[in-house]
Protein backbone atom coordinates (compact mmCIF):
# COMPACT_ATOMS: atom_id res chain seq x y z
CA UNK A 1 0.00 0.00 0.00
CA UNK A 2 2.93 2.34 0.66
CA UNK A 3 4.25 1.87 -2.88
CA UNK A 4 0.87 2.73 -4.38
CA UNK A 5 0.58 5.95 -2.40
CA UNK A 6 4.15 6.89 -3.34
CA UNK A 7 3.36 6.28 -7.00
CA UNK A 8 0.20 8.38 -6.79
CA UNK A 9 2.11 11.22 -5.10
CA UNK A 10 4.82 11.11 -7.78
CA UNK A 11 2.19 11.21 -10.55
CA UNK A 12 0.48 14.18 -8.93
CA UNK A 13 3.77 16.04 -8.55
CA UNK A 14 4.76 15.40 -12.17
CA UNK A 15 1.82 17.50 -13.35
CA UNK A 16 3.21 20.51 -11.50
CA UNK A 17 6.78 20.46 -12.82
CA UNK A 18 6.41 23.64 -14.83
CA UNK A 19 6.96 24.32 -18.52
CA UNK A 20 9.18 21.31 -19.19
CA UNK A 21 7.42 19.83 -22.22
CA UNK A 22 6.48 23.20 -23.69
CA UNK A 23 10.04 24.47 -23.36
CA UNK A 24 11.37 21.30 -24.97
CA UNK A 25 9.02 21.71 -27.94
CA UNK A 26 9.91 25.39 -28.33
CA UNK A 27 13.64 24.58 -28.34
CA UNK A 28 13.26 21.81 -30.92
CA UNK A 29 11.18 24.05 -33.19
CA UNK A 30 13.72 26.88 -32.81
CA UNK A 31 16.64 24.62 -33.75
CA UNK A 32 14.83 23.11 -36.73
CA UNK A 33 13.73 26.58 -37.83
CA UNK A 34 17.29 27.88 -37.53
CA UNK A 35 18.62 25.04 -39.66
CA UNK A 36 15.93 25.62 -42.26
CA UNK A 37 16.61 29.37 -42.30
CA UNK A 38 20.36 28.80 -42.71
CA UNK A 39 19.70 26.37 -45.56
CA UNK A 40 17.32 28.82 -47.21
CA UNK A 41 19.74 31.75 -46.96
CA UNK A 42 22.86 29.84 -47.91
CA UNK A 43 21.47 27.78 -50.78
CA UNK A 44 22.12 30.59 -53.27
CA UNK A 45 25.87 30.49 -52.68
CA UNK A 46 26.25 27.08 -54.31
CA UNK A 47 25.13 28.14 -57.80
CA UNK A 48 28.49 27.56 -59.40
CA UNK A 49 28.66 31.08 -60.82
CA UNK A 50 32.41 31.29 -61.01
CA UNK A 51 32.99 34.00 -63.61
Amino acid sequence: MQAASTLIAAAAASDQQGPGNVLRIVLVVAVVGGVFLAWFLLRGYGDGNND
